[in-house]
């Protein structure tokens, strides 16, 4: 036991299946014997904030985040190799189950003992593997990682006890084929070193930083290290952007921030110039504005010139000038807002209509694909909706006299160009009708008979509520000739064909 608590501080450990980091190793009297003083990953777990009988042991970020245990209750984990053939070599319990775990968006079947005896004999055939939740504390013997298993290229290393990121080096030094590495809820220190060798994540392309107290300082640091990296995911870690990435990040494409609730509008300038980011996802960051200083009414933006797909869920967006900039974005394709002030209760959706209208390059939203005749419809809805708040602006039928304001305009950006597109809304498109007066219930319809060009177009006003086959009666009676031998069709000025 003595040696194994040499350098405990900021091990980390499991209690009884819950992590924890060790903050104290020593006597609290009047309690004879050693105790250890953990803080709890879950803060709803402890007792206290370090503090005994009024002395302070350690400290805890959260006054209930503190225990004291006794260092026989605590499990300071395995290393790598130890962890490997547990799960896939020596673990009978583990026979004929199937685990389907997600690495960043990859799906990875992880097999247990029949099947990887079937399927691969030796461990040094192992490509994929996940030991999530197997207490791997360290890499182990020096080279054993590479004489064993040198294959791995997928590695779920979510909720074990790696204490820092050193450690994680010496794992993935040895795995010179590694692509895909998750490290999530593990409470890394990155201390002061540099970054890792050259060579050690030469083929790294996706790598899970979720909840491991990373900062964004050290996250720079150690990118240098990651030459090839194209999925980088940072959630949950109350990460402030404090500086522009120079040199590092360069090849990512997709970029997850979200659950940091520190981020800002102008936090995210700071990476807007990430050459390759394809994929922002900013779930539940708080945010609320966005403005792209670079780009006036109608223009495109320099900022995030690959952008393509945004996630902006579970935020505080309640303003129509947050999505107005988004159309400011040359590349965007595809918008998630689901769950924010705009996009829920009464008026969700139309407001989910409007968005389409205001975002003109938008192919998917919330991940549904917008299709030629919804966008249309949304266009020509929201050209109606808006048209006499254009005409009181300043806005006219007649292009020589269409001045809309500047007030105007900056809430409407695209309203000019879907009245060139679909031209001015005329007066009678604008009147606003009492809908609750019978003659505004009704709809006028012209009759016109393809087949008999010596016939007059008949016009007649009929409720809306009136069915098809009552107007089929009722053209029936008009023309004399039997409802079977009707056939009807429908022409519409504001829908093509």
């Amino acid at each position: 036991m003595n040696d194994i608590l040499t350098d405990v501080i900021g091990r980390r450990v499991a209690v009884n299946g819950e992590r924890a980091t060790v903050r104290f190793y020593g006597t609290v009297p009047p309690v004879a014997g050693l105790w250890l003083g953990v803080e709890w990953d879950n803060p709803e777990r402890g007792k206290h904030d370090g503090r005994h009988e009024g002395t302070v042991y350690f400290k805890c970020s959260h006054p209930t985040g503190g225990s004291f245990v006794r260092p026989s209750k605590v499990n300071f984990g395995v290393d790598f190799l130890t962890a490997l053939r547990n799960r896939y070599e020596d673990g009978p319990e583990e026979c004929g189950k199937k685990e389907i775990v997600t690495i960043g968006k990859r799906p990875v079947e992880t097999i247990g003992f029949d099947s990887v005896m079937k399927k691969q004999s030796q461990l040094s055939a192992l490509r994929d593997i996940s030991l999530r939740g197997c207490a791997v504390s360290c890499a182990g013997d020096k080279g054993g990682i590479a004489e064993v298993c040198p294959n791995i290229r997928v590695v779920n290393l979510s909720q074990n006890l790696l204490s820092a990121w050193e450690e994680v080096t010496d794992i993935a030094d040895q795995l010179r084929h590694l692509e895909v590495l998750d490290l999530s809820e593990n409470r890394l220190d990155f201390g002061p070193r540099s970054p890792a060798a050259p060579g050690t994540f030469a083929a790294l392309k996706v790598l899970v930083l979720n909840a491991t107290g990373a900062t964004w300082a050290e996250v720079l640091r150690c990118a240098a290290g990651w030459p090839v990296l194209e999925e980088l995911y940072l959630k949950s870690n109350n990460i402030s952007i404090s500086e522009r990435p120079a040199d590092v990040l360069q090849m990512v494409k997709l970029l997850d921030l979200s659950s940091n609730q520190l981020i800002d509008e102008n936090q995210l300038f700071l990476i807007a110039y990430l050459p390759r980011l394809e994929q922002l996802i900013l779930r539940d960051i708080g945010i609320s504005s966005l403005h792209f200083p670079d780009a006036g009414i109608g223009c495109k933006t320099s900022m995030f010139p690959s952008l393509q797909y945004l996630v902006v869920d579970d935020n505080r967006i309640s303003q129509w000038s947050f999505i107005n900039e988004l159309d400011k974005l040359q590349s965007l394709r595809s918008l998630s807002c689901l769950r924010n002030p705009l996009t829920v209760g009464s008026g969700a959706k139309t407001n989910l209509q409007f968005i389409i209208a205001k975002i003109g390059q938008l192919r998917t939203l919330n991940r549904c694909e917008i299709l030629p005749e919804e966008r249309r419809g949304a266009e020509l809805d929201y050209r109606k909706a808006f048209g006499n708040e254009w005409k009181e602006a300043g806005g006219h039928q007649d292009p020589h006299k269409n001045r809309p304001n500047e007030e105007f305009l900056a809430a409407h950006p695209r309203y000019q160009s879907l009245c060139q597109k679909y031209g001015a809304p005329e007066d009678g498109e604008l009147r606003t009708q009492q809908p609750f007066l019978l003659k505004n219930q009704l709809l006028t319809l012209k009759i016109k008979y393809p087949h008999r060009p010596d016939q007059n177009v008949l016009e007649k006003q009929l409720p809306d509520s009136m069915t098809v086959q009552k107007v089929k009666g009722l053209l029936s009676r008009l023309l004399k000739v039997p409802v079977s031998d009707l056939l009807l069709s429908y022409e519409s000025p504001k829908h093509q064909g």
